[in-house]
C-alpha cells in the first residue's frame, strides 16, 4: 500500500506535464491576439482542433504502449538475472508477484 501513493503521484505528475505541454503548444499555435478577454471564433476552432488532435494522438500512443508492455515484460522475464535490471526498459512498475511466477505453469 505504501507503493500506491508514489505511483499515483507519478501518474498525476505525468498527466500534468502532458496537459501543460498540450496547453502551451495549442495556445502558441492558435491564440494571436491578447488584446481581448475572450477568444475569437477562429481561435476557439483552432484550439478545439489542436487539443482534439493531440488527445487522439495520445490515445493512440497509449494503446500502442499498453499492447507492447506484455512483450517487454515477457522478454524481461526471459533474460538472465544478472543483466536484466541494467537493460530493462523504463515504464510502469510490474508487481513482484507477476515477475515471480514460473514460466509454463
Amino acid at each position: 500500500r505504501a507503493l500506491a501513493v508514489p505511483a499515483a503521484v507519478l501518474q498525476l505528475r505525468d498527466f500534468l506535464l502532458v496537459y501543460n505541454r498540450m496547453t502551451e503548444l495549442c495556445f502558441r499555435r492558435c491564440v494571436s491576439d491578447l488584446g481581448y478577454r475572450l477568444l475569437s471564433r477562429r481561435e476557439e476552432r483552432c484550439l478545439d482542433g489542436c487539443a482534439g488532435k493531440l488527445v487522439r494522438a495520445n490515445h493512440r500512443l497509449m494503446g500502442a504502449y499498453v499492447a507492447l508492455v506484455p512483450t517487454v515484460v515477457q522478454r524481461r522475464n526471459a533474460r538472465p538475472e544478472d543483466g536484466a535490471e541494467r537493460s530493462a526498459p523504463r515504464g510502469p512498475a510490474v508487481p513482484a508477484a507477476a515477475d515471480a511466477s514460473p514460466v509454463g505453469t
